[in-house]
């Protein structure tokens, strides 16, 4: 069975932050894929749904598709995946090959340039297997054109040369699987949407998760941690099993100078404290974009460009890569004049919200 691994998951979470390449590569806490996060991601991948942690929904939804589909001995339905960068689209993209016991074929959006490149790669599919796009959304479409005929009546047209040595090819294709993944539904063409069977959303997981899954990865590595310092690299890292991992090596660093290689609370705390993650998985650039709206735009509301300014960065890495996590939390929001910090900021950040001090003064008057 191919396991083609190694392109990891680089289309999908690149999607979250083209451009910004630089605050990708050097931010712990970015979910989208590094390079460096495949000599870790490789060997921690689970190869079925039972060794496969969290999105309880979207396993036993897939569960029952993939049962039912081996029973009638069909291919199954094509599949869309999508959610924020870093959950484990290209990891479930490979369990549904495993579980279906099938070949497995990885590429991106970006890669697939002409229809001729599409056309090369559904013809070398095997019956039943599975075709795995990142970032799907990026699809050209005269590429979709192609695609749309190979997914509904598994057969592909293709002309061939010009004028009157133009000629046309129906070439039929194995019944096999598509499986999609996008951190942005919203961009996929209607069309190309609604020719997925099953279309499933991977959720931010829990604390209690990442921690099995710190825990499960541990072992693995042949890393020896507690249960209260796996539950502390999790709680930080945002929901996202592919920042617990890189937490997780980085923390390792630690343990193996201070406490004799096993990862402690007491451990993780400090590596993640001297890494300036907090609680919540913020890191100092989070904070110094918080702190720049209140302390130049009294929390705002303010212009994405002008913040952009005032921080050194450019505007589409703070509305693609420190925004989403953000207004997750609640602690930003946009208006149609800008963005605005929001009181749940200021108290993390230990600061006084606008309006506090003189709501005080007034209940004072009034008793």
């Amino acid at each position: 069975m191919n396991e083609p691994y190694e392109s990891g998951e680089a289309g999908q979470f690149g999607g979250a932050g083209e451009g910004s390449e630089f605050d990708l590569e050097n931010r712990l806490v970015a979910p989208d894929y590094v390079p460096e996060d495949g000599e870790v991601e490789n060997p921690l991948r689970p190869k079925t749904l039972s060794e496969y942690i969290g999105q309880e929904k979207a396993k036993e939804n897939l569960a029952v598709f993939i049962e039912a589909a081996r029973q009638r001995k069909e291919s199954l339905d094509h599949v869309l995946l999508y959610g924020p960068p870093g959950l484990g689209k290209t990891t479930l993209a490979g369990v549904i090959a495993n579980e279906l016991g099938v070949n497995l074929r990885v590429t991106s959006g970006p890669a697939i340039e002409k229809p001729g490149d599409l056309a090369a790669l559904l013809t070398n599919l095997g019956p039943g297997d599975v075709l795995f796009i990142d970032e799907i959304h990026r699809l050209s479409r005269s590429v979709e054109e192609i695609l749309y005929p190979a997914m509904e009546d598994y057969a592909i047209d293709i002309i061939t040369g010009k004028g009157q040595m133009a000629a046309s090819y129906h070439l039929p294709l194995p019944h096999f699987t598509l499986v999609g993944a996008t951190t942005r539904a919203g961009q996929i063409s209607a069309p190309l949407r609604d020719r997925f069977g099953v279309v499933l959303r991977l959720e931010l997981y829990t604390p209690e998760e990442l921690a099995r899954i710190v825990t499960r990865s541990a072992k693995i590595l042949g890393i020896a941690i507690e249960q209260d310092g796996a539950l502390e690299i999790a709680s930080r890292s945002r929901g996202t099993p592919r920042i617990a991992n890189r937490m997780l090596k980085r923390v390792r660093d630690f343990a193996q100078l201070m406490t004799g290689g096993v990862i402690t609370y007491e451990s993780a705390k400090l590596g993640l404290d001297r890494l300036e993650i907090d609680e919540l998985g913020l890191d100092a650039n989070d904070r110094r974009m918080l702190t720049a709206m209140i302390r130049f735009y009294n929390g705002g509301p303010v212009g994405l460009e002008t913040l952009a300014a005032a921080i050194g960065e450019e505007a589409v890495t703070l509305e693609d890569v420190y925004e989403p996590y953000l207004m997750q939390i609640g602690f930003l929001s946009r208006t149609p004049r800008g963005r605005c910090v929001t009181k749940a900021a200021y108290e993390h950040l230990g600061l006084q919200a606008p309006g506090d001090g003189d709501a005080a003064q007034q209940s004072l008057f009034r008793s």
